[in-house]
């Protein structure tokens, strides 16, 4: 340390932990194909969010709530003459919109509460078409009282084709996460299958499909043709079921799952869902993004990709 000045070490630390990307010729940064959800960071303004995306070599993010307002349709962000101030905010730093997570659950039984799902998901393809977001997230949802599964599995194939009215045309593709009590490969290709619209895919949540007892390869093999985003994070068993942890400390196969898509040829984006939102007690983000950046890169090259 007597070798090396304060300041030096201090820019030496944050070049290793930032690992910024290479400008190519085209004077575009070239980045590794990370994401990260703004689930993770719900005390980020804009300007920061995008300024830590960047910062940390991510070459997209996925919208999940800004700041206090998770419809974001309806976050000053992107209305009016804001909207284009956050297109060009984008373009600046050369950052994508992998995807904007909406609510809206299209197992939903309710005749009253089942249009106001439909309709969110609405609004939030029109805005990902503003945004050049190429997906919008969706739920199956979690099953009421006396639902069954094949009930709720034909509520959504039936959501998915009403939705496919509203999307065709817009670019935006509707990506049914694995969540709730659609986490098994079975489940999710009992909707996949039943849609059968180019307007209908997944979004693998490998945590869940992991915690669920399946093995990433199995997975992939069941649903790979139907995986157009992904959400990677770690955890460990806990007295309250499940712990979220850091990247590479738990016991979720994550790398193994990198190198399963990697393998298959996927090139979507290795997207961190960090769930600070809801569980306020786990890391905070500006230790858990860097992380993640930095154990993804190990990860990714290990697994031959290349920004």
């Amino acid at each position: 340390m007597t070798t090396l000045t304060r300041r030096q070490f201090t820019q030496t630390l944050a070049a290793a932990v930032a690992a910024p990307g290479i400008i190519g010729a085209t004077g575009k940064t070239k980045r590794l194909p990370l994401a990260f959800s703004t689930l993770g960071c719900p005390a980020w303004d804009w300007k920061k969010i995008l300024d830590q995306a960047a910062q940390h070599g991510y070459a997209a993010l996925e919208l999940r709530g800004i700041l206090n307002e998770m419809d974001l349709p309806n976050s000053p962000q992107f209305t009016g003459d804001k909207l284009k101030e956050s297109l060009k905010d984008l373009a600046a730093l050369d950052l994508k919109i992998s995807d904007l997570g909406a609510s809206a659950r299209l197992g939903e039984p309710d005749p009253v509460k089942r249009p106001v799902q439909l309709d969110e998901a609405k609004r939030f393809v029109d805005l990902a078409h503003k945004l050049k977001a190429p997906y919008v997230r969706v739920f199956g949802g979690k099953l009421i009282k006396g639902q069954t599964m094949q009930q709720a599995t034909e509520l959504i194939v039936i959501g998915f084709q009403q939705l496919h009215e509203h999307a065709k045309g817009s670019g935006v593709t509707l990506i049914i996460e694995s969540h709730d009590e659609f986490v098994t490969s079975d489940s999710l290709l009992k909707i996949l299958q039943g849609a059968n619209l180019p307007t209908a895919a997944l979004l693998w949540d490998a945590h869940h499909t992991c915690v669920a007892g399946e093995k990433p390869a199995d997975t992939f093999k069941a649903l790979g043709k139907y995986v157009r985003h992904t959400h990677l994070k770690d955890s460990k068993p806990s007295d309250k079921g499940r712990q979220y942890v850091l990247t590479g400390s738990g016991a979720v196969p994550v790398k193994e799952t990198v190198k399963v898509l990697a393998a298959s040829g996927y090139k979507g984006y290795y997207c961190f869902e960090w769930e600070k939102r809801w569980h306020p007690e786990i890391e905070d983000p500006e230790i858990a993004i860097p992380h993640y950046a930095k154990t993804m890169r190990e990860y990714l090259a290990e697994a031959g990709v290349k920004a």
